[in-house]
């Protein structure tokens, strides 16, 4: 269902996040990023000069190479556009993702390597997207590959990740019935 319709107004800001996640040859993953900021009125910058509407305030690319286990073997970004020139210093710093998992404790360990004035808010801020889409990504393969298996199943990390999966939940109890909580 939608939402609701809503009062008259003027957009002044859009900003569009498209995320998509690749397997590589070589059999790790890239989860791919980007980020545009744009205005719907014209303005002038100190750093950039005159910013026609529709122009891009900010334009940032992300890319995590990871591997099954959703551990980071490589990180790149790239700013295209940002409203300083001194901008684009912080994008090396997203390399210090290397060697960080996604998964739980996640958005600390991404704040230590690259929050504050370490890294790019917007940079941080893409890197949620990032890590939804890759278990998006993976987990269907890596489900399959488990059912394919002789191996004892574990219990799915995705119980009690959120309301649908709830270890107590219709949705368990279907899909994993050995790990259903309820009564």
């Amino acid at each position: 269902m939608p939402l609701s319709p809503p009062a008259e107004r003027t957009e002044f800001h859009l900003r569009r996040i498209e995320c998509r996640g690749y397997q590589r040859a070589d059999g790790l993953w890239d989860i791919e990023g980007h980020l545009v900021d744009t205005k719907s009125y014209d303005f002038d910058n100190q750093d950039r000069g005159h910013v026609g509407a529709g122009v891009p305030v900010h334009e940032m690319w992300l890319r995590l190479t990871i591997d099954d286990e959703l551990v980071v073997h490589g990180a790149e970004a790239s700013t295209e556009f940002a409203p300083y020139d001194l901008c684009q210093g912080a994008t090396p710093n997203f390399t210090k993702l290397k060697g960080l998992r996604i998964g739980p404790g996640w958005r600390r360990a991404v704040h230590e390597a690259v929050g504050g004035i370490k890294g790019c808010t917007h940079l941080v801020e893409l890197l949620g997207p990032l890590a939804t889409t890759a278990f998006q990504t993976i987990w269907p393969i890596l489900a399959r590959r488990a059912r394919s298996t002789a191996e004892p199943q574990k219990k799915p990390r995705t119980i009690d990740s959120c309301h649908a999966y709830a270890s107590d939940g219709p949705v368990v109890k279907r899909m994993w019935p050995a790990f259903y909580t309820g009564s």
